[in-house]
């Protein structure tokens, strides 16, 4: 086989980035209420509420939302394969309450006939709800499979999405999902439906990830990995891929959220206004900024940083005026954060690099597994649910090249299976982690209703997922 002197050359660098050493990530601490995490009284809340309310910027709802349902059911393959006390609880649980599932509703008449009469067959119900020969929920991204159901409305997450951002502000808001371009299709044919049943239309692009980005594959012994066909064996390269398709947008406020993240329309009334207050927020920030960068004041910048604490009070004792233009000229996000109550997934923290402290968001799999480092990262107090309201154009209204905020360094090394075989490679910096690194970056505590995510079909049967 023929490999041309690019491929090679990237098969190098790419084994470098996998086997090699991967650069350190240095926690100072994690950052807690009043060092790092804002939180505001009630009337405050709303005062920033109304001031989004008011301001009617243009936003958009930027979703990555091309992930497999796949995950949402991997406890009936689990149990298919080999039961055992976990998945056999599972199933029993799924199956007790199959009736309550929005899917449900979905199903054909006679499916559901024999469910209720205690009459099907687990092996067939299964094959039937995963496979193409019935529902295929295996093989369609997470937000085609129903989540609830809304009077005699089923809905998938798409749709949800769109509907929840409407109510958060009904003019002046777009949405946009990163998708797998083969179900663009069948995503719109749902939208089509909801712009039927609302009765508006409803500003909606989609986008794909670059397959150029893709990262290639190793084996244990460092060697890439082919195909069939002869060509090598890639893996989407994590959601840092998506910093280009976040670049092409041009709003005013951004929000960034998971499309797993919703809840029952009757119960989402918490989440909007969260977004609204941290969309006011965004902007109060930007109206700030704007004052400081046209008329220069170190005093200004430390009232400024005693309200939003963005900057370590280390970095501020070396502050001179002349600075104060580059550090505000920049994207800046406000990121809500939960209460930590043990979740999976990144949080909080002041990092030092180069003997420089800013804060971040930190996932799990960028620490050491022992040691000081590992005790600051378990003693980290909140959760990043990703609800993020961002902001990329400066205070004139230009759109910042969000490449040039981001560290490439901060890429993630993954390990998965591929056939049965162990395979490596590596993630671009995750899109609110290191592809967001030089962002001004401001932490606010929201209600820990903000975060009921669907990682398994189960976590349906939840409050905020229920009617009233």
């Amino acid at each position: 086989m023929h490999n041309s002197a690019t491929e090679i050359t990237n098969i190098d660098s790419q084994r470098e980035k996998v086997f090699g050493n991967q650069p350190d990530l240095k926690l100072v601490s994690p950052c807690k209420i009043g060092d790092g995490v804002i939180t505001f009284p009630e009337d405050q809340k709303e005062l920033l509420m109304d001031k989004f309310e008011a301001a009617t910027p243009k936003s958009t709802f930027f979703i990555p939302a091309s992930g497999s349902g796949s995950r949402m059911f991997q406890f009936l393959f689990d149990f298919l394969e080999g039961p055992n006390d976990e998945n056999t609880s599972q199933v029993e649980r799924f199956l007790n309450y199959i009736e309550d599932f929005a899917f449900f509703h979905k199903l054909p008449l006679d499916i559901r006939k024999k469910i209720k009469s205690q009459d099907v067959n687990l092996d067939e119900f299964v094959r039937f709800l995963l496979t193409d020969i019935g529902m295929g929920f295996g093989d369609l991204p997470k937000g085609l499979i129903p989540f609830h159901k809304n009077g005699p409305f089923v809905l998938n997450p798409y749709q949800e999405q769109m509907l929840q951002g409407l109510s958060v502000q009904e003019e002046n808001t777009a949405f946009h999902y990163t998708i797998k371009e083969q179900f663009e299709s069948k995503i719109q044919e749902g939208i089509l439906g909801l712009k039927e049943f609302i009765g508006q239309e409803i500003d909606l692009s989609f986008s794909y990830q670059n397959p150029t980005s893709d990262a290639i594959a190793f084996d244990g012994e460092q060697n890439p990995l082919f195909l069939e066909t002869g060509d090598i064996l890639t893996r989407p390269s994590g959601h840092g891929a998506l910093l280009e398709n976040l670049n092409a947008i041009h709003s005013d406020v951004i929000f960034i959220k998971n499309i797993d993240n919703i809840q029952h329309y009757e119960k989402s009334n918490e989440m909007n206004e969260t977004w609204k207050f941290l969309g006011g927020m965004a902007i109060w920030f930007q109206e700030k900024i704007a004052k400081i960068i046209k008329s220069p004041s170190i005093e200004e910048l430390i009232k400024l940083n005693t309200t939003f604490q963005f900057i370590a009070p280390k970095e501020m004792e070396s502050v001179n005026v002349e600075d104060i233009p580059a550090i505000l000229n920049r994207p800046f996000r406000v990121c809500g954060m939960v209460r930590n109550e043990g979740q999976a997934g990144g949080g909080p923290f002041w990092v030092e690099e180069n003997g420089a402290i800013s804060k971040q968001i930190v996932e799990k799999s960028q620490i050491k597994m022992q040691g000081q480092q590992y005790r600051l990262m378990v003693q980290s107090t909140h959760f990043n649910p990703v609800v993020i309201a961002a902001v990329t154009k400066d205070v004139f209204g230009k759109k910042f090249d969000l490449n040039q905020f981001s560290d490439p360094s901060k890429y993630f090394v993954v390990k998965k299976k591929y056939k049965g075989k162990d395979i490596y490679f590596s993630e671009l910096p995750g899109l609110w982690n290191g592809s967001m690194a030089h962002w001004n970056t401001i932490f606010v505590e929201i209600p820990s209703g903000s975060f009921s995510p669907v990682k398994t079909v189960l976590d349906l049967l939840g409050g905020a997922h229920r009617s009233i």
